[in-house]
């Protein structure tokens, strides 16, 4: 497998993965888990910044950030809607990357005027890795509160999406 065939693959994974995460904190209680929903929300805002920022230095763009957040909380339907066309703006730009291109060095400023340089596919692999990390910080909030967060595993993904996946498995346990 290719790095570019393994990277669609995990944005897929992510995008799907975002979708679940964003439709639970829609079915919270308000008025009883207010506080757990504004947290979630400021942190995949947060997700969501790093990723158009990342998107930029793809790209070549100025992203217009100063921070890796926003000042303000955007409510949570505008949220899911950024975030499923940030998602899909990552899917679309690994249709159109030359995968030689994976390899190339990117110089960039980070928002608190820190240089740095990475490979795109060290960018990509940022992006995947850093919204994992928060959409497990907000699936262990939901815990805490007694709800059962979305079962966010890339293996999960990969048999609901494709299930004949499990019409492969190996029936029995391999013993030593």
């Amino acid at each position: 497998m290719s790095a570019l065939v393994l990277l669609r693959s995990f944005f897929t994974y992510q995008a799907w993965a975002n979708d679940e995460l964003l439709e639970k904190l829609a079915s919270l209680d308000s008025p009883a888990h207010g506080k757990e929903r504004l947290v979630a929300t400021r942190l995949l805002n947060h997700n969501l910044v790093v990723s158009k920022i990342f998107a930029a230095h793809l790209t070549g763009a100025r992203h217009g950030y100063s921070a890796d957040n926003t000042a303000d909380t955007p409510a949570l339907d505008t949220l899911r809607t950024d975030v499923a066309a940030m998602d899909c703006w990552y899917l679309d730009y690994l249709e159109t990357v030359a995968p030689d291109h994976l390899s190339e060095p990117v110089p960039f400023v980070f928002t608190d005027g820190d240089k740095g340089s990475m490979s795109r596919q060290e960018m990509l692999t940022h992006v995947i890795i850093h919204g994992g990390y928060h959409r497990g910080e907000v699936g262990r909030m939901l815990s805490q509160i007694s709800i059962k967060p979305p079962w966010d595993t890339f293996a999960v993904h990969l048999h609901q999406t494709e299930p004949s996946r499990r019409l492969q498995a190996v029936q029995e346990p391999l013993s030593d």
